[in-house]
């Protein structure tokens, strides 16, 4: 009996025991739960999806090249007594570059009128006496060969004569060589003769090389795949074409699209196009690389947002859209194109939408967010704060 009592104090102190336990642990998990911190909300800067007015771009690398050049050389050989122009002038065409020595051309035209004008006496004298010949023929006192022999003989003057003119209007012709000018407006390069030199018409670099800039040409290129859709916009009307430098911040000029190439580059598989600028400001300059852009049509309505809130995932692009209950969702998007900073979307969002543009980078699925505005906003660096509190 007593064996029996003792056992059932202990099983009671044991059942305690375990209760107690169970109470405690119940407890300090309440507790626990109780104390938890509870996350922040990530404060993101986000813009509201809006439709408008997108234009849509072909973009390619090119080259300007001058639209005319001339190699500016002398067609007769003669010493250089005058420079006309500066380096780098500013010249119309038929503005006087330099002038040949003049003299030798002058005498030779001096000489050849000399000889002209003897042969025209001649001839005068020659149809005189052909005139006399024919009255003392109709009254029987000049055979019939005197006349004809005075006929071919007046005919021998006149084509001397002719001759003689011809030699003239060539050794003319020689005298205006003497003065070098440009056959186009633009502007000189650097010199490659100076006074007093002998220049021929062999010389390989001539006397100077005159490259006309107004207007002015770019050669691009872009993949054969946009070729039908430049053709077809092509036969609507005129295409534009917009020039930007090489790090797409300046705009250097708008064009309009002359041609597409006859033939496509087998070994890049691209087109190459030609477009002409007016240039009336000079910031093309040939042998200058830039960046041409290809209005390819206005989209209406489209759906732009900064291109700071495009992300990109294993899966694609993507974007954080904020719910209304503040909460950050990952929405995948497909982009069309991303011009001037700004993203058009044309999957994925709809006009209304409101978008993550700053503060990304700590948002993950189901994330609360605190959204800035005003000043806050203009004054947020969310995404270089986020990256330099990352160990």
């Amino acid at each position: 009996m007593k064996r029996k009592l003792t056992f059932t104090l202990v099983a009671l102190v044991a059942v305690s025991a375990v209760g107690a336990g169970l109470w405690f642990f119940a407890r300090h998990r309440q507790s626990a739960v109780a104390v938890a911190p509870v996350p922040a909300a990530v404060p993101v800067v986000a813009a509201t999806v809006t439709g408008r007015e997108v234009p849509i771009y072909l973009r390619g690398i090119g080259t300007v090249i001058a639209y005319n050049t001339d190699v500016v050389r002398g067609q007769i050989q003669g010493q250089i007594v005058q420079i006309a122009f500066t380096e780098g002038q500013t010249v119309k065409a038929g503005d006087l570059l330099a002038q040949i020595d003049p003299r030798p051309y002058q005498a030779q035209i001096e000489q050849l009128t000399a000889n002209r004008d003897r042969n025209q006496a001649q001839l005068m004298n020659a149809e005189a006496n052909l005139s006399r010949y024919h009255q003392l023929g109709d009254k029987g006192y000049a055979t019939p060969q005197l006349i004809e022999t005075q006929t071919a003989q007046v005919a021998q003057l006149r084509a001397t004569v002719k001759a003689d003119q011809a030699q003239i209007d060539q050794a003319n012709v020689q005298l205006s060589y003497t003065r070098l000018t440009s056959a186009i407006p633009g502007i000189t390069g650097v010199r490659q003769i100076d006074v007093g030199n002998v220049i021929h018409p062999t010389d390989p670099n001539g006397l100077v090389v005159v490259t006309q800039i107004e207007p002015i040409s770019l050669l691009f290129t872009l993949p054969q795949t946009d070729l039908p859709a430049i053709q077809q916009q092509m036969a609507k009307g005129q295409m534009k074409v917009i020039a930007y430098s090489q790090d797409n911040k300046v705009k250097l000029g708008e064009g309009r699209l002359l041609l597409v190439n006859n033939e496509i580059a087998q070994t890049t598989g691209t087109i190459q196009l030609k477009a002409e600028f007016p240039n009336h400001d000079h910031q093309l300059w040939p042998g200058q690389l830039v960046n041409a852009r290809l209005l390819l049509e206005m989209r209406k309505d489209a759906l732009t947002v900064a291109g700071s809130a495009v992300q990109d995932g294993p899966n694609g692009s993507y974007v954080y859209v904020v719910a209304p209950d503040q909460t950050a969702t990952l929405r995948p998007v497909h982009v069309a194109q991303i011009s001037d900073g700004q993203a058009l979307i044309d999957q994925g969002l709809k006009p209304g939408d409101v978008v993550v543009v700053d503060g990304q980078y700590r948002l993950k699925e189901g994330s609360t967010v605190r959204q800035l505005t005003g000043k806050a906003a203009r004054e947020a660096d969310l995404q270089s704060s986020v990256q330099d509190a990352i160990p």
